[in-house]
């Protein structure tokens, strides 16, 4: 089997949330590793479960996993994003639950190659998918310095966002900046010593801001947002894994309105929108690890999981 090994997050508690029939048919958006797939595809007997992955290594890697699992599991490559064309290619028109884990996975992250690790020096890439055109190279030494200082703090929250895009800019002018640990260097250099003492990597909050920029991963998760459920038969539900505040708000926030149907202002009387909800929220607050899970899986600590049924 291809070495792509990735510990699933919140793994029983989706199972739960989707609340899984035998008969029905299943989305996992993100394949990865399949850890969430192969639970899913045990609960199926006639059902039908279709994985989605834009990267072909993930994708190759879970189709070996789930290969017991025969014709009751479809592999598509493709973005999670356009679930919707992946469904109409298959001739689906509805499905009874939706999963997607947003978290990047650690396979990927592990690799040093692929760019998304600050631990390893590789070409500066972070692609989930290598046939995209946008890099990690590109956004370093093409975008300008107020673009740069944006997505470090706004993707990353990285406090010294604009020092770094500074340091970025004026390292760029000598020579192109071409590997991670160049990278690294870079940051280091224009963080100030107390935020090197830091547990936490100091390059951490910038590859992350990265990554999100060159995946468009939060551009991502708006429109499927707003695709996944309508693609939901009534009473299938829609599980989100985040491990972003930005990702969770906007998941957040497209699930409450759903749930909310009318969009009239507070002070008119009556409704005339006519807008009704389409789903209810399973989960008015978060799920998130217990202290078992995070002692197995400490990257479990930020993950969040929203669910919400069709109506």
């Amino acid at each position: 089997m291809s070495e792509f090994h990735h510990v699933s997050v919140l793994l029983e508690e989706c199972i739960e949330g989707l609340n899984i029939k035998p008969d029905g048919i299943y989305v996992d958006g993100t394949l990865g590793g399949a850890g969430h797939s192969s639970r899913i595809a045990e609960k199926l007997t006639t059902g039908r479960l279709i994985g989605i992955d834009r990267d072909p290594v993930a994708l190759t890697a879970a189709g070996e996993r789930l290969a017991p699992f025969g014709d009751r599991v479809t592999l598509v490559h493709s973005n999670f994003c356009e679930l919707d064309k992946a469904l109409d290619d298959l001739e689906i028109t509805g499905v009874d639950g939706i999963l997607l884990d947003l978290g990047v996975s650690s396979p990927q992250l592990d690799d040093g190659q692929r760019g998304f690790s600050y631990m390893v020096d590789a070409p500066l890439d972070m692609r989930m998918n290598g046939q995209d055109s946008l890099d990690a190279k590109q956004i370093v030494n093409h975008w300008p310095y107020e673009e740069l200082k944006r997505i470090l703090y706004d993707y990353g929250e990285e406090r010294f966002a604009p020092r770094i895009a500074a340091a970025i800019c004026k390292r760029r002018e000598e020579k192109e900046i071409e590997t991670t640990l160049e990278l690294v260097d870079i940051i280091r250099s224009a963080m100030p010593a107390s935020a090197l003492r830091e547990k936490q990597h100091p390059a951490k909050r910038s590859f992350q801001a990265i990554r999100i920029a060159v995946n468009d991963e939060l551009g991502s998760v708006e429109r499927v947002m707003q695709k996944a459920i309508p693609c939901l038969n009534p009473g299938g539900r829609l599980a989100v894994i985040t491990f972003h505040s930005l990702e969770d708000r906007i998941v957040k926030q497209a699930m409450a309105e759903a749930a909310k149907g009318c969009t009239c202002p507070p002070e008119f009387p009556v409704c005339v929108c006519g807008k009704k909800p389409r789903v209810k929220l399973i989960t008015r607050k978060p799920i998130v690890s217990g202290e078992e899970e995070l002692d197995r899986n400490p990257r479990a600590r930020s993950a969040k999981l929203r669910i919400c049924e069709k109506l």
